[in-house]
C-alpha cells in the first residue's frame, strides 16, 4: 500500500468530523426557527400545555387574532417597517454609490482622511450615536416622526466603504478616461458607465441596509412615542411587554415574529437572481 493511498483513506475516515460540526452548527441555528414556525400554529392552550415541535391547530385563529388586534395595528407596523427599510436602504445605497465612486475615482486633498473617518464610523457602535441623533432631531422638531427614523440611516459608513472598494475594483480608470475624451460629463459617466458596473455591489449594500433597518430597534425606540409609527421590532416589543399581564398576547408575538421574517426571506430570494445574472454575464464576457 502506497503512502498517498494511506493518506487518502485517513482523510476519508476523518472527513466526518467537519461534516458533524457543520450539522451541529446548522441544527443550533435552525432549531429556534423551527420552533417559532411550529409555535405559530398552536393555540394558547396548546402553546402553554406542551413543549413539542409538532404543529398545532391554531394557525388560522392566531392569524385572525393578530389582524384583529387593535384594528390591524400589526399591518401598520409592517407598512412602517417596509417604508423605513425600503426607502432608507434605497437612499443609503444611492448615497453610498456617489460617495464610494468619488472616493475611488477622484484624487483630492483630504480624501484619505475622509476615508479613515468613515472607517472609524464603521467601528463605532450604533448605541453611541443614538442619543446625539435624538438631540439633533429634537433641535429641528423632527422627533416622533417618520423622518426621525429615516434620516439617520441614509448615511451608512459601511455602505460607503463597500461602494468605494467595489468601485475601485469594478470601474477601470481607463473606461472613465475614455468617457471624458468622448466629451461626456462627470455625472453622465457615473450614471451610464460606472453605475451599471457597480450594480452588483450596490445590490449587496441595499440588502445589508434593508436587513439592518428592518431589524433596527434602538433608534425607533428612542425617536418614536406614537405606536402608529412603530416598526415591527418596536411593535412586537410592546406586545411582548403587555404579554406579562395578558399571556394570550404571546401567541400574537410568536406569529407576528414569524410573519416579520418572511419579507426578508422573499427579498433575499429575489435579489439573489441579480447576483446570479452578474456572475453569468461575467462568465459570458470572459
Amino acid at each position: 500500500m502506497t503512502a498517498p493511498t494511506t493518506t487518502l483513506r485517513a482523510r476519508r475516515r476523518g472527513g466526518w468530523l467537519p461534516t458533524a460540526a457543520l450539522f451541529l452548527g446548522a441544527a443550533y441555528c435552525l432549531l429556534p426557527v423551527v420552533w417559532v414556525v411550529m409555535a405559530a400554529t398552536k393555540s394558547g392552550s396548546e402553546l402553554f400545555s406542551t413543549f413539542t415541535f409538532w404543529p398545532g391547530t391554531g394557525f388560522a385563529e392566531n392569524l385572525s387574532d393578530l389582524s384583529a388586534y387593535r384594528d390591524g395595528v400589526y399591518w401598520t407596523w409592517m407598512a412602517n417597517s417596509a417604508l423605513y427599510a425600503g426607502l432608507g436602504a434605497l437612499l443609503s445605497a444611492a448615497v453610498s454609490a456617489v460617495s464610494g465612486y468619488a472616493l475611488a475615482q477622484y484624487r483630492f486633498r483630504g480624501r484619505e482622511t475622509i476615508f479613515n473617518i468613515l472607517l472609524a464610523g464603521v467601528l463605532m457602535p450604533p448605541v453611541i450615536l443614538a442619543v446625539p441623533q435624538y438631540l439633533l432631531m429634537a433641535e429641528v422638531s423632527l422627533t416622533d416622526s417618520h423622518l426621525s427614523v429615516l434620516l439617520p440611516v441614509i448615511l451608512s459608513p459601511y455602505g460607503i466603504y463597500l461602494a468605494r472598494i467595489y468601485a475601485a475594483a469594478a470601474v477601470p480608470p481607463d473606461v472613465v478616461e475614455a468617457g471624458r475624451m468622448d466629451g461626456a460629463g462627470e455625472w453622465r459617466i457615473f450614471r451610464t458607465v460606472a453605475l451599471p458596473m457597480m450594480a452588483p455591489g450596490l445590490v449587496t449594500i441595499f440588502l445589508f441596509q434593508f436587513v439592518a433597518i428592518w431589524n433596527n430597534f434602538l433608534l425607533p425606540y428612542i425617536m418614536l412615542s406614537d405606536d402608529e409609527k412603530f416598526p415591527l421590532t418596536l411593535g412586537l416589543f410592546t406586545l411582548l411587554n403587555q404579554g406579562a399581564n395578558t399571556p394570550a398576547l404571546y401567541t400574537l408575538v410568536i406569529i407576528g415574529a414569524l410573519l416579520a421574517v418572511l419579507p426578508l426571506i422573499a427579498l433575499f430570494l429575489f435579489i439573489q437572481r441579480f447576483w446570479s445574472l452578474d456572475l453569468l454575464s461575467g462568465a459570458v464576457k470572459s
